[in-house]
Protein backbone atom coordinates (compact mmCIF):
# COMPACT_ATOMS: atom_id res chain seq x y z
CA UNK A 1 0.00 0.00 0.00
CA UNK A 2 1.40 2.87 -1.14
CA UNK A 3 0.66 7.12 0.77
CA UNK A 4 0.33 9.50 -1.63
CA UNK A 5 1.07 12.69 -0.80
CA UNK A 6 -1.93 15.45 0.33
CA UNK A 7 -1.05 18.87 -1.65
CA UNK A 8 -1.18 21.92 0.29
CA UNK A 9 -4.38 24.05 -0.25
CA UNK A 10 -4.02 27.01 -1.74
CA UNK A 11 -4.48 30.58 0.29
CA UNK A 12 -8.01 31.91 -0.21
CA UNK A 13 -7.36 34.89 -2.27
CA UNK A 14 -5.57 32.68 -4.57
CA UNK A 15 -8.44 30.66 -4.74
CA UNK A 16 -10.87 33.54 -5.25
CA UNK A 17 -8.28 35.11 -8.36
CA UNK A 18 -8.34 31.65 -10.22
CA UNK A 19 -12.31 31.57 -9.67
CA UNK A 20 -12.47 34.85 -11.73
CA UNK A 21 -13.69 33.94 -15.46
CA UNK A 22 -10.84 34.82 -18.15
CA UNK A 23 -8.59 36.16 -16.13
CA UNK A 24 -8.16 33.57 -13.38
CA UNK A 25 -7.75 31.17 -16.12
CA UNK A 26 -5.16 32.18 -17.88
CA UNK A 27 -3.12 32.93 -14.53
CA UNK A 28 -4.17 29.52 -13.52
CA UNK A 29 -2.87 28.07 -16.61
CA UNK A 30 0.51 30.37 -16.71
CA UNK A 31 1.26 29.30 -13.30
CA UNK A 32 0.66 25.58 -13.42
CA UNK A 33 0.85 24.52 -16.83
CA UNK A 34 3.12 24.54 -19.90
CA UNK A 35 5.79 27.15 -20.03
CA UNK A 36 4.87 27.96 -23.36
CA UNK A 37 2.12 29.03 -22.33
CA UNK A 38 3.53 32.60 -21.37
CA UNK A 39 4.26 33.24 -25.18
CA UNK A 40 0.68 32.11 -25.81
CA UNK A 41 -1.00 34.89 -23.59
CA UNK A 42 1.42 37.47 -24.96
CA UNK A 43 0.76 36.96 -28.53
CA UNK A 44 -3.37 37.10 -27.68
CA UNK A 45 -3.01 40.31 -25.43
CA UNK A 46 -1.27 41.71 -28.58
CA UNK A 47 -3.52 40.81 -30.55
CA UNK A 48 -6.50 42.20 -28.52
CA UNK A 49 -4.53 45.13 -28.19
CA UNK A 50 -4.62 45.75 -31.70
CA UNK A 51 -7.43 44.82 -33.10
CA UNK A 52 -9.08 47.56 -30.57
CA UNK A 53 -6.67 49.97 -32.67
CA UNK A 54 -8.33 48.41 -35.63
CA UNK A 55 -11.91 49.08 -34.30
CA UNK A 56 -11.60 52.17 -32.20
CA UNK A 57 -8.66 53.83 -33.78
CA UNK A 58 -6.03 55.64 -32.30
CA UNK A 59 -7.78 55.30 -28.69
CA UNK A 60 -7.87 52.20 -28.81
CA UNK A 61 -3.83 52.74 -29.17
CA UNK A 62 -3.43 55.06 -27.07
CA UNK A 63 -5.64 53.86 -23.93
CA UNK A 64 -4.46 50.57 -23.10
CA UNK A 65 -1.38 51.94 -23.29
CA UNK A 66 -2.12 54.68 -20.58
CA UNK A 67 -3.82 52.28 -18.44
CA UNK A 68 -0.15 50.29 -18.51
CA UNK A 69 1.17 53.33 -16.89
CA UNK A 70 0.77 52.35 -13.12
CA UNK A 71 1.88 48.67 -13.49
CA UNK A 72 5.16 50.10 -15.15
CA UNK A 73 5.51 52.36 -12.11
CA UNK A 74 4.95 49.49 -9.69
CA UNK A 75 7.48 47.63 -11.68
CA UNK A 76 10.39 50.23 -11.92
CA UNK A 77 9.81 50.71 -8.09
CA UNK A 78 10.47 46.96 -7.57
CA UNK A 79 13.27 46.91 -9.66
CA UNK A 80 14.56 49.70 -7.78
CA UNK A 81 14.22 48.37 -4.32
CA UNK A 82 16.33 45.46 -5.67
Amino acid sequence: MTLAATPTPMPFWQRLFFAVPVVGWIAKDLLFGDKNNVWFALIGFVSLWLSSALVFGLPGLYLPAVMLVPVIFVLLLLITRG
